[in-house]
């Protein structure tokens, strides 16, 4: 050979190929699979590198981003709504919504590459704005003196509209991208839109109608240990009541058996 390459200190040739497909991924699996069957000589193996290599390094580094994207928005719904379960339910939304952009994906045929994952990340915060205006209003009319039935159908009344109104905002704007009209820039756009929009088409709809469900179960649930909590802190303070009542019953009859002693005893010595 001309030139002798190394690679860790051992000697390494390089087959470059193009692949033609969209889909980087199914292309790296079946490369995959047929090296699996090539029957390499002892001391010879063979890596996958390249684009696929930089692919597999960007998920993982996205997944990471994904997961603290997560944590941040919970830790910021908590100190919000001072809180530890309430931001749960909301959180709720995310799982509904990746389950719609994964279909949408799907059904439109389209791989699932680093614009798809840069769209989860926006799909994040998206889909929880819409159960965080509801849930905020509900808290509203339940400080004002609502009970928890009322303020979650009123909150739901008022709300539905603008949540609405948002997510066909927010889907109309990008359905340019998702049917391609972008021109060159469509492999990358395209993912993304489609999985905002599906994320947004079932995450809209489940935070109608499932985040108050999840709110109505665990705040009923919170009342009825708050009224338990009061109820047995008057039991305790009747019961300690009872035992001074009792002390001082106590303390009066010894008074009063003592004077009848000292009474006795006078007429006695009178006699």
């Amino acid at each position: 050979p001309v030139e002798i390459t190394r690679a860790d200190g051992l000697r390494s040739v390089t087959v470059s190929a193009t692949a033609t497909a969209a889909d980087l991924g199914a292309v790296t699996a079946d490369l995959q699979t047929a090296l699996d069957e090539v029957d390499l000589p002892e001391g010879v193996n063979a890596e996958i590198g390249g684009v696929s290599a930089d692919q597999e390094e960007a998920f993982s580094q996205l997944g990471l981003a994904l997961l603290a994207s997560i944590l941040i928005v919970y830790l910021v719904m908590v100190a919000t709504f001072n809180s530890l379960v309430q931001p749960l339910i909301l959180l709720v939304s995310v799982p509904f919504a990746a389950t719609g952009a994964v279909a949408l994906l799907l059904a439109t045929g389209t791989p699932m590459g680093v614009a798809a994952l840069i769209g989860a990340l926006m799909l994040v915060g998206v889909v929880v704005t819409n159960a965080i205006v509801l849930i905020d209003l509900i808290n509203q009319y339940r400080k004002q003196g609502m009970g928890l039935a009322e303020a979650i159908a009123e909150g739901g009344r008022h709300r539905l509209r603008p949540i609405l109104m948002t997510a066909a905002a927010t889907i109309g704007a990008l359905t340019p991208m998702a049917i391609g009209l972008t021109g060159g820039s469509a492999f990358i756009s395209q993912p993304l839109a489609l999985v905002v929009i599906g994320g947004l088409v079932t995450s809209t709809f489940l935070t109608l109608l499932l985040v108050p469900v999840l709110y109505l179960l665990v705040e009923r649930r919170g009342e009825r240990r708050r009224k338990r909590a009061q109820v047995a802190e008057q039991e305790g303070d009747g019961d300690e009541s009872g035992g001074s009542h009792v002390e001082a019953g106590t303390g009066q009859t010894g008074r009063t058996s003592t004077a009848e002693s000292s009474t006795s005893t006078g007429r006695h010595a009178a006699r």
